[in-house]
């Protein structure tokens, strides 16, 4: 059998944490900035964990 490939898209977005959690960014920090208030932006700043009705899904993109 060949190798399975990952989801590009999905490994340029999300990255695994040591305990095998899966880490993603923050939506919203991209455009239309001037309009939002800067504790909103510092809080969009961090990286969060992914939900967990999401990481089955998101860990066979990844091919893990």
């Amino acid at each position: 059998m060949p190798k399975m490939k990952s989801h590009r898209g999905a490994s340029k977005r999300f990255k695994l944490t040591g305990t095998g959690k899966v880490k993603r960014n923050k939506a919203y920090k991209s455009h239309i900035l001037t309009k939002k208030s800067a504790k909103r932006k510092r809080g969009l700043r961090k990286a969060t964990l992914l939900s967990s009705a999401d990481i089955k899904r998101i860990k066979r993109a990844l091919c893990i």
